[in-house]
């Protein structure tokens, strides 16, 4: 088990500034307190009154992947995330293919895989004829659904009513919205 404690850190945590301590064990935040002490073997940083945030999660990104790689991917818009402070992506389904079915948010996880440098989900979008596949999403596959009410990439405009309504009273996960009067 590899663990490493940042001592000495101004530590931002659900709206406060504290002086302390925090230790990381196999990746993932295991305390977090004043005065903590270093156990042996553990790696120790200290941060000399340097600000410890969380990491911040962009929950709507364009990386465009598939079909529009010539305007970005996976691989270079996660490092330019990464690069600006994000630890956490969640990116719009409006590609090409639009993601629309479980097996295109399958394939879209599968080329994150290994290439994504932070943590990553994938919108499913809805379309006025992809009812069926929304309401069978596993929720642990996908963060949420989006809903464009406008013209996008993809055609996934939702402008049937009655389409809209099985929606936001069937689909497992949360329901993302880009609303527009067009």
């Amino acid at each position: 088990m590899s663990s490493t404690l940042i001592v000495n850190a101004r530590l931002v945590n659900e709206g406060t500034i504290t002086q302390g301590d925090l230790r990381i064990e196999d990746g993932r935040i295991a305390q977090i307190g004043p005065g903590l002490d270093a156990r042996p073997g553990e790696t120790v940083v200290d941060a000399a009154g340097r600000w410890l945030l969380p990491g911040m999660i962009d929950d709507q990104v364009h990386f465009r992947e598939p079909g529009l790689t010539h305007k970005g991917d996976i691989a270079t818009e996660s490092a330019a995330a990464v690069a600006g402070g994000l630890t956490s992506f969640m990116d719009m389904p409006n590609t090409n293919p639009p993601t629309l079915n479980a097996e295109i948010l399958q394939a879209k996880y599968d080329a994150a895989a290994g290439r994504a440098r932070a943590n990553y989900g994938f919108y499913m979008g809805a379309s006025n004829d992809n009812l069926a596949h929304i309401q069978s999403l596993d929720p642990k596959t996908a963060p949420g659904i989006k809903v464009f009410m406008g013209a996008s990439t993809g055609n996934m405009l939702v402008d049937n009513p009655e389409t809209l309504d099985a929606i936001f009273r069937d689909a497992p996960t949360p329901i993302i919205t880009h609303c527009e009067d067009t």
